[in-house]
Formats: structure tokens, sequence, C-alpha cells
């Protein structure tokens, strides 16, 4: 197929990558010139340039570019989309995306790659990023099914495993798994700031080890993300918030109390409900190691 790839960064270029090597024909469009010239050089695409209407003869376009960027730059590319055209997108929040974009373009499918690096851009760029991660898409009743067999096909050609969900359930699912996580990652690192002990502050700098850099990786990462999140995904981001808020009071209680009772059988709740989470990605892991 011909593949355009709007956005040539870290999952845009590893996308390329695969399925080039796959024998795709890739169609690169980025705001860099010189990112064009890197990727043609590192045989990430076949051609590339600046323009959007380099995009006119292909068969699925991908828009890998920020979230506050998606609809904008899919309002550009439609004109020059041919009729029976797949568009998608890699965005990590979907129902508002895929509600301003359907109107643009019907055969638009939302996607969603559970896959990346702590690296972002061209260089960071690798083949088999995807391969067993979980890689969404979010048809609708505008979908034909004839599209999503083609995309869906694409998509297990990287490896990854395709799941079919409803928009606002993928949105409400990342925001526990993902989104918050960050806005937690990051009220632990404001709430380090307070302390006003310059002394203690350089002895915990010191001593910081995997566990902090393990909790607080997220919520140091990419702020235009984390923004793009609380936005995009307001609603399901502050449900989120709030029940983390009534737990947090619910530990200060115990603690408060010295109830090591209630703190014991608090842990080992948790530990039970993190290892169904490790449980299922093993598993998942293990199955697609079998195909």
């Amino acid at each position: 197929m011909h593949i355009g790839i709007v956005g040539l960064g870290l999952i845009g270029a590893s996308l390329a990558l695969d399925w080039r090597r796959g024998g795709h024909r890739i169609t690169g469009v980025s705001r860099s010139e010189t990112t064009i010239a890197i990727a043609g050089k590192r045989g990430v695409i076949d051609q590339g340039g600046t323009a959007v209407s380099l995009l006119a003869g292909c068969d699925v376009v991908v828009l890998c570019v920020p979230l506050d960027r998606l609809v904008p730059m899919a309002a550009a590319v439609c004109p020059h989309l041919q009729p029976d055209a797949i568009l998608t997108d890699v965005g990590s929040v979907k129902a508002p995306l895929v509600e301003a974009i359907i109107p643009l373009w019907s055969g638009f499918i939302g996607g969603h790659p559970m896959a990346g690096t702590a690296e972002q851009g061209i260089q960071a760029a690798q083949s088999q990023l995807f391969r067993q991660r979980p890689y969404v898409l979010t048809p609708t009743a505008q979908t034909q099914p004839q599209q999503l067999a083609q995309l869906q096909t694409l998509v297990e050609e990287l490896g990854a495993q395709v799941l079919l969900c409803d928009p606002h359930v993928h949105d409400r699912a990342v925001a526990w798994i993902s989104h918050l996580p960050i806005w937690v990652s990051a009220a632990l690192l404001g709430a380090v700031q307070q302390e006003s002990d310059p002394e203690i502050i350089a002895l915990a700098q010191q001593l910081a080890s995997s566990g902090w850099r393990d909790t607080t990786r997220v919520g140091g990462g990419n702020p235009e993300l984390g923004v793009c999140l609380a936005h995009y995904n307001r609603e399901h981001l502050l449900r989120g918030l709030y029940q983390y808020r009534q737990e947090l009071n619910q530990v200060i209680a115990m603690i408060e109390q010295q109830d090591m009772t209630a703190l014991t059988t608090y842990l080992q709740k948790n530990q039970r409900t993190r290892t169904q989470f490790e449980d299922r990605h093993q598993t998942q892991e293990q199955d697609n190691n079998h195909i």
C-alpha cells in the first residue's frame, strides 16, 4: 500500500520503518526539511517533503503529530486525500478527536499504539517498537468494515496486538493507567519542592535511586504532553484524581490512627491488584509469542 506519515518523530518514523521494510511505499511529511533529509538517509521513507499535497495518492494516512495539532492537521490533509483513503492517528486521547475529525473525513479511524521510549524525535526511531504491544483502534458506526479490516491488517503487520473499542471507553481506561500516573507523579515532584531545608533536599537527591526514578519518570517528562492530556481528557482525568485523593485521605487516616493492621491489609490488597495487571501483560506477551 501507499502510506503517508505526517510527523516523523519517534512514533511516526518507527511506523514508517516497519511498514517500509514490509514492502509498503512510504511518503513522509514533516515541518522540518532536516527531518525529511534524515528520514531519507535512514531509509525511513521513500519520498517526503513539507507539503501535505504529497499525500494525494496515499491509501492510508497516519497523523503522528501532538494532540493539539491533530484536528488542524486533519483539516489541512483531508482536501488532498483520494475518496477511499483511510485516515488515522496515534493520539493518546480518542473521543474528542474522533468527534472533531469524523465530520471532516468519514474514513477516519482513531488509533493509539501503546508503545514508546524516553527518547523523542526521528533519531530515536526504531524497528519493532510496536511488537507485542497493544494498539487500539476506535471505529465508529460510520466506519466501513473493509477499511477497518485493511487498517487492522497493517497494524498486525507491526506485530502489535489490535484492540477494538469505543473512543470513550478508551479514554476512561487510559486515564487510569497513563494520564493519572503522569499527574500523580508530577504532584509528588511538586510536594518534594515544598521541603524548606536545603540540607534535606541535598541528601534526598544523593539518596534517590530506582524507586524514585520509576515513580517520578512520567511526571518529569514532556510538559506539553501532560497539559494536552489534562485538556483533552479532562473529565476522566479529574474522576481519577478525585478518587486518588480519597485514597490518600484513607491512607493518611490509617497512619494517623497508627492502625498497622488496616495498613497491612491495604497494602496486601494493592499487591494483589498490581499482580493482576502484571499477569495480564505477561499473558499477552506469551500469547503473542505463539502467533
